[in-house]
């Protein structure tokens, strides 16, 4: 275990590159030229910023994963996201004084701090990385707008199926398996996000477990009907 800690950068370990860094005409080694790049160890439970604090750059996540939130207005917690490698933090602040949501980790996690004046100026000496920056923000604009459609249109047992589905291919996009993965999040995150109650999403599991479309065990889940629960996702009827 380690606390939030700021460590020299170093090399990238060799694995799959994140989404950010997809192609090959821009990564962190190309950002290191440009911009003083600074990589921290955020342990689990701890803040990689929180709402309110001056905002002065982004994190591109390295490996584990986080949990996005804000206060609604009667000072609930409000989940609206879980991020893991490749995703970009605190791009909704963009534009603000001071960050808009909390992002703490769920694991143990690392993750890039890129100073957000100095990546503007990069981003003019490198068109690729304004590219790049551009279709971050792009992408998280629309997977906000499909989950809200999600969560206005479907079902109890249709969300969490979406859920689990968007997680695999969240996976197989960073070179994980797709099929056999870990909830780093708890029930009560996972509800919380699909505005359901956690003892829904406790008993929509279990059916799903039931029916044969996944295995869960604690929080390792192994998906055994994709195209079943696709179905179910798809299916808005289902309110359960």
């Amino acid at each position: 275990m380690y606390a939030n800690e700021a460590i020299s950068a170093g090399p990238v370990a060799k694995a799959p590159r994140p989404v950010f860094e997809a192609r090959d005409d821009i990564g962190i080694d190309e950002l290191r030229a440009h911009v003083q790049v600074t990589r921290r160890k955020v342990a689990a439970g701890q803040p990689v910023f929180r709402a309110g604090q001056p905002f002065h750059a982004l994190f591109l996540v390295g490996f584990g994963c986080l949990k996005t939130s804000e206060l609604a207005d009667d000072g609930r917690e409000q989940v609206t996201g879980f991020r893991m490698r490749g995703d970009l933090l605190g791009v909704e602040s963009i534009g603000l004084a001071r960050y808009a949501c909390d992002v703490v980790a769920l694991e143990d996690s690392e993750v890039w701090e890129l100073p957000y004046p100095p990546m503007l100026t990069a981003c003019l000496r490198v068109p690729a990385l304004q590219a790049r920056l551009t279709e971050s923000l792009a992408a998280e604009i629309r997977r906000d707008r499909q989950w809200m459609l999600t969560l206005g249109t479907l079902g109890a047992e249709s969300r969490v199926a979406a859920f689990l589905l968007d997680l695999a291919d969240r996976h197989a996009r960073i070179g994980l398996d797709p099929r056999r993965f870990v909830l780093r999040m708890c029930r009560i995150d996972m509800a919380n996000y699909l505005a359901l109650k956690h003892e829904t999403v406790s008993r929509v599991l279990t059916h799903l477990a039931d029916g044969g479309f996944v295995d869960v065990r604690r929080r390792d889940v192994t998906i055994r009907d994709a195209a079943g629960l696709a179905r179910i996702a798809s299916d808005a009827a289902r309110v359960n």
